[in-house]
């Protein structure tokens, strides 16, 4: 299908239902799996070639997704073997049934090695309250003090939480690849600043993309920075990202987030999402002239809202993330408060 003017549009304006599929493409099939947070659902897909699946992203470890699952493939795609999962990034909604498919069908596994390892890694990590230096990461934003002392005091999300495990081994994929996946050739172009290497697959012989989280329609990708890595660029990152896809963008395009509606008018949603982010940056920039400030004194020049405690941990990385695209680039200094947040000026 091509578009002669690119706008915006949503072929399907409603999502399956939970437990079934719908094929949006040939061979392309979409479910939702329910998630127990502030995003209620994350897509999957299932790519249906002639004689086996493969399955794009999981849902998280939880009873629903299992149960979801169980459903999809019992009364779908006619016995069909699944055979291959493709992991777009290692956040938990979306690698979290991993093993479990590991466990129950003979898959091989692809994925960036960067989230391969990141998932691993913080699957082990398993905290029953919060590391030194997750608290440190915290002063230093500028958290406010009650909701400090309530934080370092309660049991943090681990990731196990919500990933079941998965055994050693997998076939990486890197920038460039171009791939075969259910009789459908695919290339692989690397994003970043949401998820390190996150996976996005551009149809080689079909106009489809599946680009996990790192465009999504109706919502921004959260650009968060956590203790692992404190000072990633993670704007910059998706800023580089996003300007390149956008310079293979192509009208008859039909992008398959990973939450949110599938769509067509991948450029103009790139250049909203910029457009988005490069407004926010002269805000901070603007709030920066005035004086020093911590991260979550920028929340508002950044979010243009108030931020509910359900939204402050994601609210905080993604603060810190722009403040770390100014630091990048040598554009503010950074003092120490005595309670130990770090402030910013401009220079």
């Amino acid at each position: 299908m091509t578009r002669s003017k690119e706008m915006l549009t949503f072929p399907y304006v409603e999502p399956p239902i939970f437990g079934t599929t719908k094929e949006i493409s040939d061979g392309v099939h979409w479910a939702q799996m329910r998630l127990p947070m502030l995003i209620d659902h994350v897509n999957v897909y299932i790519l249906e070639g002639s004689k086996y699946l493969t399955i794009i992203d999981t849902g998280l470890n939880v009873k629903d997704c299992r149960a979801a699952w169980l459903e999809i493939l019992k009364n779908n795609f006619n016995n069909k073997p699944v055979k291959k999962v493709v992991i777009t990034h290692h956040h938990p909604d979306h690698i979290g049934l991993l093993g479990w498919f590991c466990e129950n069908f003979e898959v091989e596994v692809f994925a960036s090695r960067a989230s391969w390892l990141l998932a691993r890694m913080l699957y082990l990590d398993k905290q029953n309250v919060p590391s030194p230096q997750a608290k440190d990461f915290w002063i230093k934003a500028g958290m406010d003090k009650i909701m400090f002392e309530e934080r370092s005091n309660s049991r943090p999300f681990n990731f196990s939480d919500g990933v079941a495990e998965f055994p050693i081994g997998f076939t990486a994929l890197n920038q460039g690849d171009e791939i075969c996946f259910s009789d459908k050739k695919w290339r692989v172009e690397i994003g970043n600043g949401h998820a390190p290497d996150h996976i996005t697959l551009w149809g080689i012989d079909n106009p489809i993309i599946l680009v996990g989280d790192q465009v999504i329609p109706g919502i921004s990708s959260n650009l968060g920075v956590y203790p692992t890595e404190p000072l990633l660029d993670t704007v910059g990152a998706w800023l580089n990202s996003c300007n390149r896809f956008l310079e293979m963008a192509q009208t008859d395009h039909f992008v398959l987030p990973g939450h949110k509606l599938p769509f067509y008018g991948l450029s103009v949603r790139l250049k909203q999402l910029i457009d988005n982010h490069r407004a926010a940056l002269v805000r901070i920039q603007k709030k920066l002239m005035e004086g020093r400030f911590t991260a979550v004194e920028l929340f508002h020049p950044i979010f243009k809202k108030e931020i509910k405690n359900s939204e402050y941990g994601l609210a905080l990385g993604e603060a810190v993330g722009h403040l770390n695209y100014f630091r990048a680039r040598n554009l503010v200094t950074t003092s120490t408060r005595e309670d130990g947040a770090i402030l910013f000026k401009l220079k």
